[in-house]
């Protein structure tokens, strides 16, 4: 069943995250997502089964979108996790 975006919404098994409803079921899911997935168990086995060519597409991908979508000073607080960020 489609909705009027023509997405499927789809329900990730045994965690309550719904993607292809609307906008703002799909960012909380996406933050959930997120959550789950930088779990540290998780990441350890994930990232010692990848490719050096998916580590590389992983990290571009991440750093494009906070590229695009963070101030510098956005980046430094909310990535880096400064305190305060001075541009020399």
């Amino acid at each position: 069943m489609e909705n009027d975006r023509g997405l499927t919404p789809v329900l990730l098994q045994r965690i309550p995250m719904f993607f292809g409803i609307d906008r703002a079921t799909d960012e909380q899911s996406l933050i959930d997502f997120l959550h789950h997935f930088s779990d540290e168990r998780l990441s350890r086995v994930l990232v010692s089964r990848m490719t050096e060519a998916e580590i590389h597409q992983v990290v571009n991908v991440l750093t494009g979108l906070m590229k695009t979508h963070l101030s510098g000073d956005e980046y430094h607080t909310l990535f880096l996790r400064e305190d305060h960020h001075h541009h020399d």
